[in-house]
């Protein structure tokens, strides 16, 4: 019988035993890391006014973002830490970073109200990403759900908010003076209500298998829309913002046209059955 009443040897005192991480649930934490280190880049380079760099580098963080998840479910390797620590990085990334880049950039020209346009924006990236916790534990979303995000992503909103920093720094070389600064103010004002609305956009999330026939396309596409952003990152960003902006309303109508099935179906399931003919 032990006695408890006396020092228990080194050899005899338990130690709590921790379960190995395997290297595959570290990945995807990883790249989220990375992501998260590339916002706050971002934000440094804004402040020391290379806002060009800190553009490119916002763009890098949300590709990383877009990675990270795919990279998680791929290696079967999704869990609530990386959940929410993926949830912190794009607050910075995309709620932080370029709500301050533009403000650096263009909206200090009028003060306060500036201000208030990068406060708004980022509190609704803030309000954004906690909807978005949320809904991911709704057991009643159905299934076609997936395939939309209820408002405009962080991410996108974030590359969206760029449009200006892109047309400024094109070939077109748009002024970023004071004489414009109230038109970006409606246009990140404009874009903060699009991230908090229920206005659908699709969802790259179950994108994952590409059919035969048309993969060499698909691939032709991919590289020459890479050698294009390596070329012409700047026109290039502004073309694929313009694209997506074209997206919401084909996302819109594929949305109501699933909830008109859902009604239909649930209509036809409540109608009580006919009475055979006698």
């Amino acid at each position: 019988m032990i006695d408890e009443t006396r020092p228990q040897a080194p050899t005899e005192i338990r130690r709590p035993r921790f379960k190995a991480v395997p290297i595959r649930v570290v990945l995807p934490n990883l790249v989220t890391l990375l992501a998260l280190a590339m916002g706050l880049t971002a934000i440094r380079f804004a402040v020391e006014g290379r806002y060009e760099t800190a553009a490119l580098f916002i763009i890098g963080a949300a590709i990383l973002d877009g990675l990270d998840g795919r990279i998680a479910r791929a290696l079967k390797a999704t869990s609530r830490f990386g959940a929410e620590l993926d949830s912190l990085a794009d607050f910075v990334g995309f709620g932080v970073a370029p709500a301050l880049t533009l403000y650096f950039w263009s909206l200090h020209e009028i003060k306060s109200f500036g201000w208030f346009a990068a406060l708004v924006f980022a509190i609704a990236a803030a309000l954004r990403l906690a909807r978005f916790n949320v809904m991911i534990d709704d057991p009643s979303r159905p299934a076609w759900a997936a395939n939309f995000f209820v408002g405009m992503p962080a991410p996108a909103a974030a590359c969206m908010a760029l449009m200006p920093l892109y047309l400024h720094y094109s070939v077109l070389h748009l002024p970023g003076a004071k004489t414009l600064a109230p038109y970006h103010i409606a246009y990140l004002l404009l874009l903060a209500f699009l991230m908090v609305s229920r206005i659908p956009h699709f969802s790259g999330k179950r994108i994952g298998r590409i059919p035969r026939e048309y993969f060499v396309f698909i691939l032709l596409a991919i590289v020459a829309i890479g050698i294009l952003l390596a070329t012409w990152p700047m026109e290039m960003l502004v073309v694929l913002s313009l694209v997506y902006l074209a997206l919401i309303p084909v996302a819109v109508r594929r949305h109501n046209a699933h909830l008109a099935e859902d009604a239909k179906a649930a209509q036809a399931a409540a109608a009580p059955p006919e009475k055979p003919a006698q």
